[in-house]
């Protein structure tokens, strides 16, 4: 059977599986399973422990944890609370005015937690609510905040950047680096849309807050941006490793949970208990996605894939679109860290021969994989915030995001005509 049409059978099976509500990590280890039994390979049992000691022994992977902890720690001291207090008072004379706390709250603390969903749930459970008490458009709040919670996934130290970095071999601390502008950017991206979308249909007003308030109020935003400082600090001045400046985090985190009265072993407990299940959850994906690629290497996939688009003779740039389409259609069915897995191992040899650089990809998959975190019917970042407003339809949640939508696809053209934005600081 050819290899291609072979690639499609399994894939239209993979699909089937998630459909029929099968976990991601069981669907990718029986279609490996059954790609071994196609290619008359039965020595399962040795490719099956080959694979998970190879991908699931690095060190780089202690860093996983370490971060969702840290996330964890942060979302249990009620750390959103603390955003909205410090940013609301300085917002006042901006177009959009609080709106603008979503988009910077979302960067804020993704810069500590490296996670969409916690950035989603944190920064939603205080300001839709407040926001909505204060008159703002219900849409625009929950758009902002949908789209923003996905920065979660680029600005380091990002849990998926670290995912792509072990399963492409790329450098961690790179990907880090290379995050940083792209996530301001796309935060100024964000707070344009808010202002110009304020100046056409004006937001309500703020109260008058005088100077000396302001400055009391910052006051609150010094434990979070110390922490901040701490870990991406510690991995680009070269102190500390990505794994090293986790355990920073997590050390951070802590003494921020006792600072405010909220650390005890109840608070430990709970937190480490969905640090395992999200980690091990992420884990079992890993595991999956890399028997899979396994298994497709001794089918010849990856390399006849490769010679099949270069049959085509394909630019860069339809190359780059045929493959937005198809993450894009990716994301409506998987997570965005099932598709990294999945997916950038086999991409990356064609990624390379069409003259991409592996970080740039890096980027440039997590923003996509950002917009499927917007995108129904698996979008995680809608769930999230369905659970926050249970009065609001998934799809009416998922057409107040499709703006932030469109300015995630405007930003991968925008980094596609001038690359030195995502590899400016990596030099």
């Amino acid at each position: 059977m050819d290899s291609l049409l072979l690639a499609a059978l399994l894939a239209v099976a993979l699909l089937s599986l998630l459909a029929m509500g099968v976990w991601v990590g069981f669907s990718l280890i029986a279609i490996a399973l059954l790609a071994l039994f196609v290619n008359n390979n039965y020595a399962i049992d040795l490719v099956f422990a080959t694979t998970s000691w190879g991908h699931l022994t690095s060190w780089s992977l202690t860093a996983l944890p370490l971060f969702i902890w840290m996330g964890e720690l942060l979302f249990r001291a009620n750390i959103g609370q603390d955003l909205f207090d410090g940013l609301a008072p300085w917002l006042k004379r901006f177009p959009g005015r609080l709106l603008h706390i979503n988009v910077l709250g979302s960067g804020i603390f993704a810069a500590v937690s490296g996670s969409s969903a916690a950035t989603a749930a944190t920064i939603g459970r205080m300001t839709l609510p407040e926001l909505s008490k204060r008159g703002y458009s219900d849409n625009l709040s929950i758009g902002s905040l949908a789209g923003s919670a996905t920065l979660g996934l680029l600005i380091p130290p990002s849990i998926i950047l670290i995912v792509y970095g072990i399963a492409s071999e790329v450098s961690i601390a790179q990907l880090f680096l290379a995050g940083i502008i792209p996530g301001l950017i796309l935060i100024s991206l964000f707070m344009l849309y808010i202002a110009l979308h304020s100046l056409v249909y004006p937001s309500v007003q703020l109260a008058e807050t005088t100077l000396l308030k302001k400055r009391a109020t910052l006051t609150k935003l010094i434990p979070i941006t110390l922490l901040m400082l701490l870990v991406i600090g510690s991995i680009y001045s070269g102190i500390a490793t990505p794994s090293e400046s986790a355990a920073l985090g997590v050390l951070g985190a802590l003494i921020i949970c006792y600072r405010k009265n909220s650390l005890s072993v109840d608070l430990i407990i709970q937190s480490l208990i969905t640090t395992v299940k999200t980690s091990t959850m992420i884990l079992f994906i890993l595991l999956g996605a890399s028997f899979l690629t396994m298994a497709m290497g001794f089918l010849q996939i990856p390399a006849d894939l490769a010679h099949w688009v270069a049959s085509k003779e394909l630019s860069a740039t339809q190359l780059l679109i045929y493959l937005t389409l198809v993450f894009i259609v990716l994301g409506l069915f998987l997570d965005g860290i099932s598709i990294v897995i999945l997916t950038s191992s086999i991409l990356l040899p064609l990624v390379k021969q069409a003259g991409f650089d592996p970080i740039w990809f890096g980027i440039y998959l997590v923003i996509v994989v950002e917009m499927s975190q917007i995108t129904p019917p698996v979008g995680f970042n809608l769930f999230v915030i369905k659970g926050l407003i249970q009065d609001k339809s998934l799809w009416l949640i998922a057409k107040a995001a499709f703006p932030f939508f469109l300015i995630l696809i405007s930003s991968l053209v925008l980094f596609y005509l001038y690359p030195q934005l995502v590899l400016g600081l990596t030099f």
